[in-house]
């Protein structure tokens, strides 16, 4: 892959902004962009003084759209299935361990890994008509670890999950708001106000409240966490996950076997 894509940070003030940059696939993730975000997280958990972050795709198209495709075609068996959503796992929980709160700010797709990027943040403005899902099940066959999948029932609940996982759909923002997700959904044209408004509210509270807070809900969240390797080895493994990738690759439809 040729465009690599970035993470890009920029401070203002006591505020710090995450940019993911990657508008040639819709800001999908390659391998340097996740390791760029967790040296962003390192970096701002060092950094004295941050009151939040806010996290937005480039380009106003999208807001992450998974991880780049082609990059599974490095996999040779269902191990790096496993490895692949341990380094993930990683990748999110150094997002969510961010002593302040995170802000993720939505335009057009957060599909995949964007959906559990936007659920590691602890508030989401979306744009109207923004789509969120996971439909791996029509595209590359891959599945998610259990952290993930207890991150998405946390917040969406097991019934709309199963329709996104087991069926594929790719609701609108509008169709989850009775799901407490989004902190507001507004036009795009919005987006900033709202995002400023919700800053100037987090600055006027004790950012030592919100920190042990934050970090305490999170701490009870993975205590009740089971291990899936083994059902994540045997999807990474299967026949099924490379004719997903193949067929995702040359833009035709996938022929699924029964196994």
């Amino acid at each position: 892959m040729s465009d690599q894509g970035r993470v890009v940070l920029e401070l203002r003030d006591d505020i710090a902004y995450i940019t993911f940059d990657h508008v040639s696939a819709r800001n999908a993730m390659t391998w340097s962009m996740y390791d760029q975000l967790s040296s962003i997280c390192a970096q701002l958990k060092e950094t004295r003084g941050i009151r939040a972050a806010v996290l937005r795709g480039a380009g106003g198209k999208s807001f992450v759209s998974g991880t780049a495709i082609d990059q599974f075609t490095e996999f040779k068996d269902g191990q790096a299935g496993v490895d692949y959503e341990k380094h993930v796992d990683a990748h999110i929980q150094a997002l969510e361990q961010l002593p302040f709160p995170t802000i993720a700010v939505l335009e057009g797709l957060a599909m995949g890994g964007g959906l559990l990027f936007a659920t590691a943040c602890d508030f989401r403005i979306a744009s109207t008509g923004t789509k969120l899902g996971c439909p791996i099940a029509r595209t590359v066959s891959n599945c998610l670890s259990s952290d993930n999948l207890a991150r998405l029932i946390t917040e969406f609940g097991t019934q709309k999950v199963k329709r996104m996982l087991l069926l594929a759909e790719t609701p609108t923002a509008e169709e989850l708001s009775d799901t407490g997700f989004f902190y507001q959904i507004c036009p795009a044209d919005q987006l900033d106000q709202v995002c400023e408004q919700l800053i100037h509210t987090i600055r006027a509270l004790s950012p030592t409240t919100l920190k042990v807070t934050k970090l305490a809900m999170r701490g009870a969240h993975q205590s009740l966490l089971p291990n899936a390797d083994d059902l994540i080895r045997e999807c990474y493994g299967s026949a099924n996950f490379r004719e997903g990738v193949s067929a995702f690759l040359a833009k035709r439809p996938a022929q699924w076997r029964t196994e």
